[in-house]
């Protein structure tokens, strides 16, 4: 995992309320697998071809990523538009550079940041 796990709880609980508060980021809104509640998690959202592309930070483990795999699809906000997105898909490296535009700055390699989640949008 490129970062490690006690960082994303800080991320979590201080970081990401301010994330949501500024309106600035992107938001994944998605269900808890065995909660059921709905969690709202500032991320980076690049746009690709028929959908959108997310660095896993912290790696495919994570609480929010196994939700999305769980129920297979999610909402994004950006921008004030709500977007359905499906078919959610862990993809590695390779792949994520082959899809990513190229004005898409690519994580460091020192975050060594092997997994990216890919979605489509619905429809």
């Amino acid at each position: 995992m490129p970062m490690p796990r006690w960082w994303g709880q800080v991320n979590k609980r201080v970081f990401n309320p301010r994330a949501l508060a500024s309106g600035k980021w992107p938001v994944l809104i998605h269900t808890g697998r065995v909660s059921g509640t709905t969690y709202r998690t500032p991320l980076d959202a690049h746009p690709v071809d028929n959908g959108y592309l997310f660095v896993l930070v912290y790696g495919s483990r994570s609480d929010w990523v196994r939700n999305v795999l769980a129920a297979g699809q999610a909402r994004l906000c950006v921008d004030g538009a709500e977007i359905a997105l499906t078919a959610p898909r862990v993809i590695d490296r390779d792949e994520a550079v082959r899809v990513l535009p190229t004005t898409v700055t690519r994580p460091p390699a020192v975050l060594r940041i092997a997994e990216f989640l890919r979605m489509d949008l619905v429809g």
